[in-house]
Parts: structure tokens; sequence; C-alpha cells
């Protein structure tokens, strides 16, 4: 998450203090991404002393504001032009967790996939729900309607992702099944050596099928599926 270039959208809109931009920032994005007081400041320094914000006074109550200059603008016209970098991805917990639970010790991975996918499905009922309450509150142009459609943005975001984790974890689960099935079938002992002394084998019989198991037959037993 870019908290820095989301800080800088904000900015964009007019000088704003510390906290005004946590609350504005979690309001936009419906605290899916909550944030500390503490990282906005942090984020403020780093940019101050990167050259696209400055501070600007104080507001009437004293509060010390912030204002993005040229050079922030140009930074976050960067942000909004180039795509998203997908070639090094985040690290996903959830498929750590099931690459480690292979061949764990006394572990089911039938038992963490469908563990997960309930969990899943309810999140999935929730960001749904959630999104019937932002679109009520879209359609009734409310003063707030610039902080509803984006929350409802991100919200659909979360129901397209955990719908997709569904699909992944149902498909985890038929894999493991296939691949142990397989490996159940799978020849136990390598078919025996031919004798030096015998014969070479005719030309005619070159296109008979091998004994020898495919490379797709070859999968140890994965640990967790029955």
């Amino acid at each position: 998450m870019s908290i820095r270039h989301g800080l800088l959208a904000l900015l964009e809109r007019g000088p704003r203090y510390g906290s005004q931009l946590r609350t504005e920032f979690e309001s936009r994005t419906g605290s899916t991404w909550p944030l500390n007081v503490g990282q906005v400041y942090t984020t403020l320094s780093r940019l101050e002393r990167d050259g696209m914000v400055t501070q600007d006074g104080e507001d009437t109550a004293g509060h010390a504001l912030y204002a993005i200059t040229d050079s922030g603008r140009t930074e976050l016209r960067t942000w909004f032009e180039k795509p998203v970098d997908r070639t090094s991805p985040a690290r996903d917990e959830l498929a750590i967790k099931l690459a480690m639970a292979v061949g764990a010790p006394s572990v089911d991975i039938r038992d963490v996939i469908q563990s997960q996918r309930r969990h899943t499905v309810q999140a999935m009922q929730d960001y749904t729900r959630l999104k019937a309450q932002a679109l009520t509150a879209v359609e009734s142009g409310g003063a707030r309607e610039r902080d509803d459609v984006a929350w409802l943005l991100v919200l659909e975001q979360l129901i397209f992702q955990t719908e997709a984790e569904a699909r992944w974890l149902d498909h985890c689960e038929a894999r493991l099944i296939r691949l142990s099935r397989t490996a159940t079938h799978a020849p136990d002992t390598p078919p025996a050596a031919e004798s030096p002394s015998a014969p070479a084998r005719p030309a005619a019989t070159a296109a008979t099928p091998s004994t020898t198991p495919q490379a797709s037959e070859a999968f140890p037993p994965v640990a967790g599926t029955r």
C-alpha cells in the first residue's frame, strides 16, 4: 500500500494537517487499511525531505498544515499513470501456508484448505453486505458521496479478490487429490533392465508403449490428502 501517494492525492485538494489526513484516508478507503498518526507524520516528514510537500503555516486551531509542491504533483501524476507492478508480488500468507503444509507431518492440508474456505466465504458475505450499504449511500447522493464511491470501489475489489481466493482453494484441493491418486497408481518398482547379451530390439517394436512411468505419475503421495 502506498501511503505516501495516498497522502499526496489528498493534499492535492488543499493543505491538510496530520490527523485530518488520516481521517480522510480512512474515510476514502472505509478503514480497510487503518493508519495511525505516527505513520502519517513519518510519511509527511519523508515527503518534505524529498521536496514533495512543504509546511504551510497553521490553521486556526494551531495544527501544522502541509501542502503539496510541484514536485509532489509530478510524482502523483506519475503514480496515477504507471500500472501497479506485478512482477514482484507481495508475500501472500495463505499461499505460503499451503506451500509449507504440503508434506508437513501431522498436518492435513485439506483441513487447512477447508478452514480457510469457510473464512473466505464469510468475508465475501460481509463485503457483499457492506457493498449494499455503500450503494444505498451513493444512490442517496449525500454530502460524502465522493468517499462513498471510493469505498464502493474498494469493496468491489475485495469481493473479486475473495471470489478468486475461493476458486483457487477449490482448485488446490482438486489438484492435490488428483496428484495423490496418480501417485497411488504409479508402479512400485522400475522395469527390469535388459540383459547386456540380449539381442537388439527390432525397429518395428519401437512404437511399443514404454513401461516407464510418465512424469505426471511420479509425484509422491501428498500428505493430508485422502
